[in-house]
């Protein structure tokens, strides 16, 4: 019997699998986001520093810059407070008894901080997309629309604080009367914020923002992105799948874009029982801002009517 021909691992991409190769995916994937993040604040035809500034009519939390927090404990510059925690440690070195626990202090008070600054939104939904997405684009349209539409119902809304879809959604919100909050995130070049926010909070750790979006929102809403929309889509139908959460729209906005995934899912995971088919049901596809609002809204109202009964059972 032939034995099979062993050859290289690959990427999905065709490349050689190594720690240099690694290396330059990583280095070239933070620059490209650093360049659509730029490219999504152009499109709106303003200058990216510029932006990294709140805008003055913004209410914000914490308004240092975040790149000099504990500059003490950096070993170079430009390291965010995420990558710190997440960094193994020489066991012999001591740095856990010196930074880990203490940093459990700063994580605290930033929970702390964002509760505070969120504490009034009582019916908020968070909608997420490309921050390269241009004015022109259709796709800025309807969640600008979509936005303008759920803060017409008194519903805040809610983003990531940066250009494209984030923008549209933040402009739609000022549009229809409504508060617009911004949830911004420490990375290792100042992705700015847009000037449609008014409340912006600066989060640290991707993970105490990510608690924000849920805690804060009664829906997603997913528009057309990449691997952080992605994070952020499968997060919450983790968190449904498994009873944390309930009547939470996931809504997957533009059917063109989504097609593919909604097909892998159908034909992978479900095909070979990794799901139940009737996950798919915890997924809206829509291209309709209208029909997107309306699913948000409804769920709102059997939101509120499971919490009425519940405080009447309870003693």
């Amino acid at each position: 019997m032939t034995k099979p021909r062993k050859t290289p691992a690959r990427t999905v991409s065709g490349k050689k699998v190594s720690p240099a190769t690694r290396s330059r995916a990583e280095a070239e994937s933070r620059e490209a986001l650093k360049a659509r993040t730029k490219e999504g604040h152009r499109k709106a035809g303003r200058e990216p520093d510029a932006e990294a500034r709140v805008s003055s009519g913004a209410r914000a939390v914490r308004r240092m810059d975040l790149r000099m927090i504990d500059q003490d404990i950096r070993d170079r510059p430009m390291l965010t407070e995420d990558e710190k925690l997440l960094q193994s440690h020489d066991s012999d070195s001591g740095a856990f008894t010196t930074s880990d626990p203490w940093r459990v202090m700063r994580i605290t008070s930033e929970f702390v901080e964002g509760f505070d600054a969120l504490a009034a939104i009582t019916k908020g939904v968070t909608i997420f997309g490309s921050a390269r997405t241009g004015p022109d684009d259709p796709q800025y349209d309807a969640a600008r629309e979509t936005a303008k539409l759920l803060a017409e119902k008194g519903f805040s809304i809610i983003t990531g604080a940066g250009p494209g879809i984030m923008e549209a959604a933040n402009k739609g919100a000022k549009e229809g009367g409504g508060h617009s909050v911004g949830c911004n995130i420490e990375l290792p070049f100042e992705q700015g914020a847009n000037p449609y926010v008014d409340t912006l909070v600066n989060f640290r750790y991707f993970f105490v923002r990510k608690t924000m979006f849920i805690k804060y929102s009664n829906a997603f809403i997913i528009f057309p992105g990449g691997f952080g929309t992605l994070d952020e889509l499968f997060e919450a139908l983790t968190l449904i799948q498994t009873g944390k959460i309930y009547q939470f729209p996931v809504i997957l906005f533009g059917r063109h874009y989504w097609a593919g995934l909604v097909r892998w899912i159908s034909s992978r995971l479900v095909g070979e029982g990794k799901i139940s088919a009737g996950d798919l049901d915890l997924l809206l596809l829509t291209d309709d801002p209208a029909e997107a609002a309306k699913a948000v809204i409804d769920a709102h109202a059997a939101q509120a009517a499971i919490q009425s009964a519940v405080r009447e059972l309870t003693p």
